[in-house]
């Protein structure tokens, strides 16, 4: 029997609770609007701070960062006061994606204002701006953590018309184009804008994971594979027409693809058949090397050129012939045994083609001076090395191989996808999950996982062609297991395992973060390698399946299982 003189405390409770929650949303509100009020103010009264902060009424880069997290948290804010139209952007509920845009927008104008502190020599140099940002986006981080939790299960979607879907798509798309053109087009002379930038975007999509936003748009997209798949091309395809600083980005974009593409060969190896190879980098060597001898480099051996169709194939089957040889004796072995063999190949390829000069063994590959001078593709009348008009726009040299490098990673994606879903594709998940258990199932291991690293070595080859290309000389000290720069082989395992193994999407997020990251954080020198192991070790902590992973992989990881059982223990002791 209820108490009933316990009804009205508990009505005080849940009323004393809902305006606690109700002043907090405002207290974010608050806090939000006057860092959006100061990104139009002065942060500092000097220029010699990179992006020249003295403006007012006029946001520097670094400052339209913590604006749009600022107005991200707002939205989200309102959203969570049930303000009529924003109810969509939190179907799992708001609290958490109010927590993570508030903390990260927090982080990112609070390194900012350090930066200035420190590069310029004292706090002195601050502006009132700095201290308005500074405090505005602490008021909702310190705010955000007092919300009590509403997280719920998504109730099911508003059906939606086909042409409202495809808009979605569209929009979306655009705006992903955008931000990461943002990224990509910070100037290097501005480290401090890219890390700003970084922290808001990863929290940002923190936010949109935790509120179910992702998942709403990844169920529409599911519905419409047709237009995703060419929104992703037209976006992709856009991506060089949108450069107004020539061909300094659309460089990194195509050393991206390269990276991306190895990267996707190696997830046959590691994410589907499960095989630790810690040497793979040098299969794209194999393929840079064999298309630059056969290239018409004055430093080439060979002294002849073949045209490009050729020098791909040729690369593809040099690569095709190692991985079979390298393959054939070693993968009897399993486990460490099997990378300390691999990552053996890895050094002796290097070594080897460092003593290829002539004086330690035959003169082929010039030893460490490398194949320099490796001339331009020319396909069909249209010389790579050149800019070219279209549309009125000019595209530069890089842009051709920018264009030629979507081609490669189209055909290696759709490889990628059969192989994965063919029936030597489950044979080697099983080979992943239990051998000795495929084996008994009459699976030949042995014969399954050569395969498997053949057609990645094949893949890697490929790139490598285009690569040797791209750099205009091939170099042994390209192809290391592990440095600063990528592609080497630690980077490329590090980008399947950040990424998600198994997955298609995965790699390619993993090797664009990868190379896009060390690429803008030059300014840490010798610490790169050491934020970098912090953030693998974060990310193993907390989301171990990778970025993107894969049904199986997150039943492994976050089996929730044993956290329900307590639930329905008490939910039976109530019913009884």
């Amino acid at each position: 029997m209820t108490n009933e003189a316990t009804l009205p405390i508990e009505a005080e409770a849940a009323t004393t609770g809902a305006v606690s929650r109700t002043a907090l949303l405002y207290t974010v509100i608050g806090g939000s609007l006057l860092t959006v009020v100061s990104a139009f103010l002065a942060w500092t009264w000097t220029a010699k701070f990179p992006g020249d902060l003295t403006y007012y009424g006029s946001p520097a880069p670094i400052q339209f960062v913590t604006l749009a997290g600022a107005v991200l948290t707002l939205v989200y804010a309102l959203a969570a006061l049930d303000v009529k139209g924003l109810g969509w952007l939190a179907p799992t509920g708001s609290r958490k994606a109010i927590g993570f845009l508030a903390i990260g927008n927090f982080l990112a104008t609070g390194f900012t204002v350090v930066s200035i502190t420190v590069v310029l020599g004292g706090i002195v140099h601050l502006e009132p701006g700095a201290y308005v940002a500074f405090a505005g986006s602490l008021i909702p981080a310190l705010a955000s953590l007092k919300l009590p939790d509403d997280s719920h299960k998504a109730a099911p979607a508003k059906k939606l018309s086909s042409w409202a879907e495809i808009l979605i798509i569209v929009g979306v798309f655009a705006l992903g184009l955008y931000v990461i053109t943002y990224g990509i087009d910070t100037d290097d002379k501005e480290p401090q804008l890219f890390v700003a930038y970084l922290i808001t975007v990863g929290f940002a999509a923190l936010a949109l994971l935790k509120s179910g936003l992702l998942d709403r748009f990844s169920a529409i997209t599911a519905n419409n594979r047709q237009v995703t798949l060419m929104g992703t091309a037209a976006a992709a395809i856009a991506f060089p027409f949108i450069q107004q600083s020539g061909d300094t980005y659309t460089l990194i974009a195509v050393n991206i693809l390269i990276f991306a593409t190895v990267a996707l060969g190696l997830n046959v190896v590691v994410g589907l058949a499960g095989l630790l190879d810690l040497g793979y980098v040098a299969f794209l060597g194999v393929g840079a090397y064999a298309a630059a001898l056969v290239s018409g480099s004055t430093a080439s051996a060979f002294g002849f050129q073949l045209p490009f169709w050729a020098a791909v194939i040729v690369g593809a089957l040099a690569s095709l012939i190692f991985g079979v040889v390298i393959g054939a004796p070693t993968l009897r072995l399993r486990g460490d045994y099997l990378a300390i063999v691999t990552l053996g190949f890895g050094e002796i390829f290097r070594i080897a083609m460092g003593n290829l000069d002539g004086t330690s063994g035959p003169d082929i590959t010039n030893g460490p001076n490398g194949i320099p001078n490796i001339p331009h593709l020319e396909l069909f009348g249209w010389n790579f090395g050149e800019s070219h008009d279209v549309g009125g726009i000019t595209l530069g040299a890089y842009a051709n191989y920018y264009f030629l490098m979507l081609l490669v990673m189209a055909l290696v994606v759709l490889v990628f996808a059969r192989a994965g879903n063919s029936r030597i594709g489950r044979a080697w998940v099983a080979i992943r999950e239990d051998e000795t258990a495929a084996e008994a199932m009459g699976i030949n291991g042995f014969k399954v996982k050569l395969i498997a690293f053949a057609l990645g070595a094949t893949l890697a080859g490929l790139a490598g062609t285009v690569q040797a290309h791209v750099n205009s000389t091939v170099v042994p000290e390209n192809y290391v297991f592990a440095g600063p720069v990528p592609p080497n082989s630690a980077f490329l395992l590090a980008a399947v395992i950040l990424g998600g193994m198994g997955t298609i999407r995965g790699p390619i997020l993993g090797a664009a973060l990868l190379f896009l990251i060390p690429a803008k954080l030059a300014f840490l020198q010798d610490y790169q390698l050491l934020a970098f192991g912090i953030a693998l070790i974060l990310l193993m902590r907390f989301r171990p399946e990778g970025l993107i992973a894969n049904k199986r992989a997150q039943l492994e990881f976050h089996d929730d299982t044993a956290d329900q059982a307590p639930t329905d223990l008490a939910t039976a002791k109530a019913g009884a």
